[in-house]
């Protein structure tokens, strides 16, 4: 009798039992595709997580925005691309090994933030190289920006697309800098390129290397003095709230390289390769546009600020920071010189 009374129970213990794994089971399975972002079979859908640490008005935000869109519709939704901007995913310095890992797909990391391992990209860091964005684009498309792809390739990466951002102005909390000895004593933030560092040391002017997503405490509580910057970063940041004085310096480019990790593109079919390069081509050019559309709309509103003191240089006094800063281009010359493609550059635009 007393066997007959407890099979049930015991049939009904196990399947509570039974539930509850399949319960911690699934929750298990649903935190570790949370993690993954994989919210569909691989056989079914692409995931694309694209880590970027500026913010989603900023001209790289709004083309992330865009690309996200177009491979979107364009793969009638096989690929699916998720954004994280402002580092809240990673931050630039861990980006890149989270790309090798295969954490995330995506990255756009300003181009001076791979001058470590391949130093002949800080070409896109010499002052004054460029007068305008077109010299830039013929720069990037021509022979010097496919031999930089290449170096780039063999270390990793697959480079996908340059997007601009525009070309850096200076500011700082101290006093209005003017000629190239206003920067004597002054601390700036960089990005990690010793061609920048070697810029500023040229004026007598120190360099703090720092992430983007710290720059905004660092001014704020003074760790340094001021920084360089386009205006779109400067006006989406914020940053002017701690900065009194801003120079349209105009003096050097900042730009991103779209990477993605070796393996993974090779892993991915070629028709995918295609949507996505003919995305990027497209999401490009209008980038650009925009890019030169958000500068200076937002250049207009910082010079209508009455709390900021904004000095624009002269053609003039452009060409005496200009000579300030010669010695960098020898500085980069003589860690490149083993480069062909790089020297027949230099000899060309000297004629």
């Amino acid at each position: 009798m007393k066997d007959t009374v407890r099979t049930p129970w015991r049939h009904i213990i196990s399947t509570i039992i039974l539930v509850i794994i399949v319960l911690i089971s699934g929750c298990s399975a649903n935190r570790q595709r949370a993690i993954d972002n994989d919210q569909v079979g691989p056989q079914d859908k692409l995931i694309l997580r694209f880590s970027y640490v500026t913010g989603e008005e900023t001209p790289k935000g709004l083309a992330a925005r865009k690309l996200k869109e177009l491979i979107e519709e364009r793969s009638h939704g096989k690929i699916e691309v998720q954004l994280f901007p402002n580092a809240t995913l990673y931050s630039d310095e861990e980006e890149f090994e989270e790309l090798k890992k295969g954490d995330v797909q995506l990255i756009a990391p300003a181009i001076s933030k791979l001058s470590s391992e391949v130093p002949e990209v800080q070409i896109y860091d010499l002052p004054y190289l460029f007068p305008s964005q077109e010299e830039v684009w013929k720069l990037s498309d021509g022979p010097v920006g496919q031999e930089l792809n290449r170096l780039l390739e063999e270390k990793g990466y697959k480079v996908l697309s340059i997007w601009d951002n525009a070309l850096k102005q200076i500011t700082n909390n101290d006093r209005p800098i003017k000629t190239p000895m206003d920067f004597s004593g002054l601390t700036f933030r960089i990005m990690p390129s010793d061609l920048i560092e070697q810029q500023f040391a040229a004026v007598d002017a120190k360099t703090a290397t720092l992430p983007f997503s710290e720059l905004y405490t660092a001014l704020e509580k003074g760790r340094v003095d001021g920084e360089e910057n386009t205006v779109s970063n400067i006006v989406n940041k914020k940053l002017y709230v701690s900065q009194k004085y801003i120079t349209k310096s105009d003096h050097g480019y900042l730009g991103y390289y779209v990477l993605t990790d070796s393996r993974f593109w090779d892993s991915i079919p070629a028709e995918t390769q295609r949507l996505i390069t003919d995305t990027l081509i497209d999401v490009t050019k209008w980038e650009r546009i925009q890019a030169q559309r958000i500068n200076q709309k937002e250049y207009e509103e910082l010079k209508a600020n009455k709390d900021i003191y904004l000095y624009e240089l002269s053609s003039n006094e452009k060409k005496k920071w200009q000579q300030a800063f010669q010695g960098t281009y020898g500085w980069y010359l003589s860690h490149v010189s083993d480069n062909k493609t790089i020297q027949d550059y230099f000899a060309e635009i000297k004629h």
